[in-house]
């Protein structure tokens, strides 16, 4: 990113890089252009990192199809056995796995991501229960809150976590969390690592009680050495949910809605944060 930018060269949108936008906040310290705009959903640690003044806007409407794709990925080749084919051939593993059909999934976190997540699992005929922050009452049914999760947890087979990192959900995934879930139960996280206990998670994948499928870790990457990257309980993936040939046209049709709608004096679309 170019930085000690002239005050007449001040651009009225500055479109983060992919993934690595917290490292590039701080050449903005003395700019303030109309509208900064993630690539991201996710925008944690922008308030902490940017001056007054600033608008920002999240790439929400970019990566949720994309995540809730991989999301049903990562379920499907756990539930039907495909790392235990990878490890050990197609020979030697088992051929009886548990379905996708008729489990009992538990979705905790209901925005974007979760109700795509939620409309690619209904053809596999799941008994879906939704979590979010708060109950809540929505056509789709009713969306139970994280307070009901102690009751929850003991009766789902997998457990997907696609919430948001703040300060409520950091931590979310801890001991206590996973001491609920039942035997043999899937967890899934394509949230944020740091939603995760990691050292929770690495003790309870040695004991071998329960499976997980994490695209992402805290810290991430793991150290090529980390106990979960060895589990055959565990599959990691590096961080890739939103990561598909849908991102780039998706984020250039979101780009031109910002620039027509600054254009025409709109308020930008997608604005979660103003400093």
């Amino acid at each position: 990113m170019q930085s000690g930018w002239a005050r007449d060269d001040v651009p009225d949108i500055v479109v983060l890089p992919y993934q690595s936008e917290l490292a590039c906040l701080p050449q903005l310290h003395d700019l303030r252009p109309r509208l900064i705009q993630t690539q991201t959903i996710g925008y944690d640690g922008f308030g902490a990192a940017l001056a007054p003044g600033h608008v920002v806007a999240n790439a929400s409407s970019v990566h949720e199809a994309s995540t809730a794709e991989f999301t049903l990925a990562l379920v499907l080749a756990s539930q039907r056995g495909l790392l235990e084919i990878v490890r050990v051939g197609p020979n030697r593993a088992r051929r009886w796995h548990p379905s996708l059909a008729d489990r009992s999934v538990l979705l905790i976190g209901y925005g974007g991501v979760g109700r795509a997540i939620e409309s690619r699992l209904a053809p596999f005929e799941v008994r879906l229960t939704r979590v979010a922050g708060r109950r809540r009452e929505t056509d789709a049914g009713v969306v139970h809150g994280v307070a009901d999760l102690p009751r929850l947890l003991p009766d789902a087979d997998i457990v997907i976590v696609c919430v948001p990192l703040n300060d409520s959900t950091t931590g979310l995934v801890d001991e206590a969390f996973l001491a609920a879930m039942a035997d043999g139960a899937l967890l899934v996280n394509v949230a944020r690592g740091r939603v995760a206990d990691t050292a929770a998670l690495t003790r309870h994948a040695e004991q071998g009680r329960l499976r997980f499928a994490l695209d992402v870790t805290d810290p991430e990457p793991l150290p090529d050495d980390h106990p979960l990257l060895d589990l055959p309980n565990v599959l990691v993936t590096p961080h890739i949910g939103g990561a598909s040939s849908a991102m780039g046209p998706r984020m250039a049709r979101l780009v031109h809605t910002q620039v027509s709608h600054l254009r025409a004096g709109q308020e930008a679309v997608n604005v979660v944060l103003r400093t």
